[in-house]
């Protein structure tokens, strides 16, 4: 039997989620240069990251909702040229509040081309696949944060903050004339009917799973959105140093978003235990080192792996308790996210602007994922307590 091999068009949607992860996370490295060139805070500029997810959050599902309806391919498309927009916007922004508007436009693409993207990406591919295909999408997310992120950065260095995102508005335009060339027009899906997806957010261990994703992830953001403050200021690094360390920070998430996903399909209780208890422990870690150069860059890839590795656990909690809506309950899983990246945003910019300084962000990151810990040990009883039933 032959082997199955994956459609171009699959590493198409896999070129566009680059370019969107890109998009969202490249101001981690971007905060000191906007600051200055802006005449804003450092805090102010991470205040950029919560706009961006707070768009995600928002306008994800309520968008999905809306465009599930209507030619996939000329969805995807769509979403490209407001994508290409925004970024544009961001490059010519002429001051702070024009760079907030645009990149809350930015970010209302994120979640419905992941969540329609995700559909056509198993509709191309024979159903064994469709697995690997939405990880193939979606290992475009993980792939920015590695080369996206710290190529954005170094850009920024060398040619200014601006052209970064010129450069990210690139690879979108790039992206929308593939899938206008190769993807195929896909019908009006059938769109599931929104009042039976709704219902499914009446299951309370549904909106259990939701909470647990933004508690036990809330600690993510607070820290990678300020490592150039924290490297800079504190541990004593140059900016260009910026570009590796994040870097090696990217290639943590890509360790941990494999080992998560293996232990998650062994044991999930387990899995989502260990690694939330493991985040906190590597935000100690990097809270610890932030005075040794050496041993800051080594927390920091553990903290990459941890908190990476918690992801495959969070989606898959959340799929089980969909029922009918699974496909509404991923996009708010993604919605999750990104309220705890808004979060994370807000918390790690008042520490950097407080008197506490940028190297208490990684003990006021602890908080909330703490809280997020006690959920999921309440969830994994009560789940425990329902198989016990059932049986």
């Amino acid at each position: 039997m032959k082997k199955e091999k994956m459609p171009l068009q699959v590493w198409i949607l896999t070129l566009a989620a680059f370019a969107i992860g890109t998009a969202e996370f490249v101001i981690a490295g971007l905060l000191p240069q906007i600051a200055t060139s802006l005449s804003i805070t450092e805090g102010q500029a991470g205040y950029l990251i919560s706009a961006y997810a707070l768009a995600i959050v928002f306008g994800g599902p309520i968008l999905t909702i809306y465009l599930a309806r209507f030619n996939k391919k000329a969805v995807l498309a769509s979403l490209m040229v407001l994508f290409i927009l925004g970024n544009a916007m961001s490059a010519f922004a002429p001051n702070y509040t024009i760079l907030m508007i645009s990149r809350v436009i930015t970010g209302l693409v994120q979640g419905p081309f992941y969540g329609i993207g995700a559909v056509v990406a198993t509709n191309l591919v024979s159903e064994k696949m469709a697995g690997r295909a939405v990880g193939q999408m979606f290992a475009g997310l993980t792939l920015a944060n590695v080369l996206g992120v710290p190529g954005g950065t170094w850009i920024g260095l060398q040619f200014g903050w601006h052209n970064t995102f010129i450069t990210v508005a690139a690879l979108g335009l790039i992206a929308m004339v593939f899938i206008l060339s190769v993807i195929k027009s896909t019908g009006h899906g059938e769109a599931k009917d929104v009042k039976a997806q709704l219902m499914a957010f009446k299951n309370p261990m549904l909106l259990m799973s939701l909470a647990i994703t933004v508690f036990a992830w809330s600690g993510f953001m607070t820290l990678y959105g300020y490592i150039a403050p924290i490297a800079t200021h504190i541990t004593g690094y140059g900016e260009e140093a910026v570009t590796w360390i994040l870097v090696i920070v990217g290639l943590g998430l890509i360790v941990g978003n494999t080992v998560g996903g293996h232990s998650s399909d062994k044991n999930l209780h387990k899995a989502s235990m260990f690694w939330a208890f493991a985040m906190i422990v590597s935000l100690v870690l990097v809270g610890l080192t932030v005075g040794n150069q050496l041993l800051f860059v080594a927390a920091a890839f553990v903290f990459g792996i941890a908190s990476f590795a918690n992801v495959p656990a969070m989606q898959l909690r959340v799929m089980n308790h969909g029922g009918e809506g699974q496909e509404l309950a991923a996009t708010a899983n993604i919605s999750a996210f990104n309220l705890a990246n808004a979060f994370g945003g807000f918390l790690g910019g008042m520490v950097l602007d407080s008197n506490l300084g940028a190297g208490m962000i990684p003990y006021a990151a602890i908080i909330v994922p703490v809280l997020g810990l006690i959920l999921i040990s309440v969830a994994n009883k009560r789940e425990t307590l329902a198989l016990a039933t059932a049986n």
